[in-house]
């Protein structure tokens, strides 16, 4: 089996079909507790969610619910396209072993053609503490046409986000984008 290293996830030529790591894999009990996006320009929250302190993590989930809980759908609409950079603001807490060299990397795809890479990393984190991390993405240029085509196919546009430590794959989750019209 082929190890999953920033290098190989830098070198995929699509989204990938299964999660490359399990539930299990996340020895350092990295916990998402709040996720905001939002317009860096006006400031206006586009998605937020935030999860309930009583709300049982995904590694107490049956496992055929683990690998759902790993996927979102996100529904921005058109107007998306205008923006110039968004905000993801990350809040998370680690267990207790100390994170060296945390590392994201996020590949968007449309219909398996890459339209972004980014990379973001946060050097260190204190065992058993809680962490906010915002992350500015720059909103790639979109021809007309393609922009069409993602906006009258949701759900076509996807990304993969691996989580590492060091060059530990240590988390996997995917997402789908929907850009049509509000009803």
């Amino acid at each position: 089996m082929q190890q999953v290293t920033p290098a190989y996830v830098r070198n995929l030529n699509g989204i990938t079909q299964d999660f490359l790591c399990p539930v299990s894999a996340n020895i350092f009990n990295i916990q998402f507790l709040k996720f905001r996006i939002r317009d860096m320009d006006s400031g206006q929250t586009l998605f937020e969610v935030e999860r309930d302190q009583d709300e049982e993590s995904i590694e107490n989930l049956p496992p055929e619910y683990q690998d759902e809980a790993r996927r979102i759908k996100y529904h921005f609409g058109p107007q998306f396209f205008e923006l110039k950079t968004v905000g993801a603001q990350l809040t998370f807490s680690v267990g207790d072993k100390p994170i060296k060299n945390f590392t994201i990397i996020e590949r968007h795809y449309f219909r398996d053609n890459l339209l972004r890479s980014y990379e973001f990393q946060f050097p260190f984190c204190i065992p058993n503490s809680t962490n906010t991390w915002e992350h500015i993405y720059t909103i790639p240029e979109i021809n007309e046409a393609m922009r069409q085509e993602m906006i009258n196919n949701p759900f076509q546009t996807k990304s993969d986000s691996f989580y590492f430590v060091g060059d530990q794959l240590v988390m996997h989750n995917k997402a789908e984008y929907d850009y049509s019209p509000f009803d």
